[in-house]
């Protein structure tokens, strides 16, 4: 009866915010600067799916039966049961605040948790019109908690503190390392990172063209390039590679950079001032290192934080712009011949490879340090589908199967007869 109550309001709650999914994808616009025309397909329309995906999973989360001692067989029965944690905490980022909060947020209570959930000091307010809406589906009392305000005060509390077992995290490296020291200070937190970026995309010379343009574009500039598996870095084939910049920049010239609330616009503002700086600070290190700045590269002429989509190529393996994520829309390309350097960084999060040859694509795949890799797509992330990282990207995952593991503890019973 529990379960079957579990699974009602889980599916009630994805049902209110498909009611409100305007009202949200409005907030979150507001909030966050996306446009609104994304916010309602991807912040929102995802947000709804994964709650409805992880509804289904409340009542098949099992142990198994383990076969020991098998010259006795008929002696021993060992079996392994998963149980929920506890009080869990987590701490979202401001890019995709309220899908950011349902990634994580599903699978823990899913698992049979209750969460303390910090949304980012930016962008709370999708957090909190969400809390309104478990009240309305009849969330018990206690089981979500919304707890707005700084990293430095509410994040370091969360993470010191003993009553919590489990803290899952999206943000970058830096922040992340200093969690993880300071769950294991505590009281040894299971703890999931899901951190920083660089992620490599492989654009060959056989592929389609048309595409690689398209899709390209798109791992780079999707939601103002605040994306955590947004293209840091493009390698395009030698033969290729004039043909590609030259046709990204006409496409980028097509843009509509404006309001985020209005339908039409393409691209929107960044996310806060402090944000803005930084990229523009970004580009002008580009430019000292002598990266050739083809497009962009600077803020708009306009009231608001927005930033150029912008395009470097001739990037350098030691340059800054090749080493770091820049969390916007800044596009790096780098030409290749013979070689490839997509592993050279402590990054693991995401990778794309373009190409008609599949066997190629797979082999390529293979030797891809990420956690995800694109093949002839970008983005394409489903909520059925794992998602983390490796390396300095962190560890766990987020949706699947795989995100209830983050959020269980398996306990092993062994009993002589």
């Amino acid at each position: 009866l529990f379960l079957i109550v579990c699974m009602f309001v889980f599916s009630r709650l994805a049902d209110l915010m498909e009611q409100h999914q305007e009202e949200l994808a409005t907030i979150e616009s507001i909030d966050s600067g996306a446009v609104y025309t994304l916010a309602l397909k991807t912040h929102i329309g995802m947000s709804v799916q994964t709650f409805r995906y992880f509804a289904g999973w409340c009542d098949k989360i099992q142990g198994c039966t383990i076969p020991i001692n098998q010259a006795r067989p008929n002696r021993n029965l060992t079996f392994t049961k998963k149980e929920p944690i506890g009080v869990c905490a987590i701490v979202i980022p401001w890019n995709y605040p309220l899908m950011m909060l349902a990634w994580k947020t599903a699978a823990c209570l899913a698992a049979g948790n209750t969460v303390v959930l910090k949304p980012a000091q930016v962008t709370p307010l999708t957090a909190l019109k969400f809390a309104e809406l478990t009240a309305l589906a009849k969330f018990p009392k206690g089981v979500v908690n919304i707890l707005p305000g700084s990293g430095s005060l509410v994040g370091q509390r969360l993470s010191d503190h003993p009553d919590v077992r489990k803290l899952g995290f999206t943000g970058s490296t830096e922040i992340g390392k200093q969690i993880m020291k300071s769950c294991a200070v505590s009281n040894v937190k299971k703890v999931s990172l899901e951190l920083g970026g660089k992620s490599p995309l492989i654009i060959f010379n056989d592929c389609d063209l048309d595409k690689a343009v398209r899709m390209g574009m798109s791992s780079v500039f999707f939601n103002k390039g605040e994306n955590c598996i947004a293209a840091g870095r493009l390698f395009i084939e030698e033969s290729i590679h004039d043909t590609f910049v030259e046709r990204v920049v006409n496409e980028i010239k097509k843009m509509k950079i404006g309001d985020p609330l209005d339908r039409s616009t393409d691209h929107g503002p960044q996310n806060h001032k402090a944000h803005l700086d930084k990229l523009v600070e970004y580009c002008e290190k580009g430019v000292k290192e002598r990266a050739n700045l083809v497009f962009g590269g600077k803020q708009v002429n306009r009231p608001g934080f927005f930033f150029e989509p912008t395009v470097f190529t001739d990037v350098q393996d030691h340059m800054y712009i090749a080493i770091e994520e820049s969390f916007g829309p800044i596009m790096i390309i780098s030409k290749f011949s013979n070689g490839l350097r997509a592993n050279a960084t402590e990054y693991g999060l995401a990778s794309g490879v373009f190409t008609r040859d599949i066997s190629k694509a797979l082999y390529v795949s293979e030797k891809l340090q990420a956690g995800t890799v694109f093949i002839n797509t970008y983005n394409k992330t489903d909520v059925a589908a794992p998602f983390g990282g490796f390396k300095q990207s962190g560890f766990g995952k987020d949706l699947g199967q795989e995100a209830l593991n983050e959020y269980l503890k398996i306990k092993c019973v062994t009993v002589e007869y």
